[in-house]
Parts: structure tokens; C-alpha cells; sequence
């Protein structure tokens, strides 16, 4: 089976997948031309950006009414792109050493310190998958 057979099945698997969404979920995808040339898929979800627990502190009524929009990227990450200054990952997070170094008063000096990375997600239909999970029990009633 050739390298390009294996991607096409992969990609009607996750167009599939979409599609699901669409059906049982009422989750459109909204990908603009770009976005879909650089992998990207972005989703549109029937609920408010705001999660439960905002929802609870504020009054229904007195927050936007601005949909959920969540994208998969084809770098591996999960993202939460309304709701915030900036797009929210939604990937797991992990403590990762970190090691750099520089020239200080001529000499070379190694730092070591602790940063948190993200989890990138390889198989798209994982990505998908993650994201649904995420909204089912952040946002579905």
C-alpha cells in the first residue's frame, strides 16, 4: 500500500469523523480557504464560549452570545480560539527540563530550569477526538 493510498484513507477517516461531529453534535466546521491550506480545521460549536462554571458566576444573560470555535492544527496542537485575548491550547501540559547556554564574561554557562510544554497530538483524528472530549465535559449540558 503506497504512502499516498494511506493518507487519502486517513483523510476520509476524518472527514468522516467531521461529519459525526455534525450529525450527533450539531458541530459545523467553519475552515476558511487558508486555513485549510495550511492544515488547519476550525469548528464551530452550538454552545456559548463561556464554560459552565462562568456561566455560574455570571448571569446567562449578561455574557455575549458568541459561539464556542475551537481549531485543530496540523502542527499538533488544540486550540480554544474565542474567549480569550489569544487562542487557548487545549493540549496537556508536562514539566519539561530546559537547558541553555550562553557566553557570560567569556565563559560558556549552561542554565537548567523548568518549563511547561505542551503535548502535541500527531494523528488528526486524535486531535478530533481530544476537542470533542473537551467540549462534552467543559461545555454540553
Amino acid at each position: 500500500m503506497s504512502v499516498n493510498i494511506y493518507r487519502l484513507e486517513r483523510e476520509a477517516l476524518e472527514n468522516a469523523f467531521a461529519r459525526r461531529l455534525l450529525v450527533e453534535y450539531n458541530i459545523k466546521e467553519v475552515t476558511s480557504q487558508r486555513q485549510a491550506k495550511n492544515g488547519t480545521r476550525e469548528f464551530k460549536f452550538p454552545v456559548s464560549c463561556f464554560s459552565k462554571r462562568m456561566i455560574k458566576w455570571n448571569s446567562e444573560h449578561s455574557l455575549p452570545k458568541t459561539r464556542l470555535r475551537m481549531a485543530i492544527f496540523k502542527r499538533g496542537y488544540i486550540r480554544k480560539t474565542n474567549g480569550a485575548w489569544c487562542p487557548y491550547p487545549i493540549n496537556k501540559r508536562y514539566r519539561q527540563n530546559f537547558r541553555s547556554t550562553w557566553l557570560r564574561d567569556g565563559k560558556l554557562t549552561t542554565y537548567k530550569t523548568h518549563i511547561m510544554a505542551y503535548q502535541l497530538v500527531s494523528d488528526p483524528i486524535a486531535r478530533l477526538n481530544i476537542m470533542l472530549n473537551y467540549y462534552l465535559r467543559n461545555y454540553a449540558k
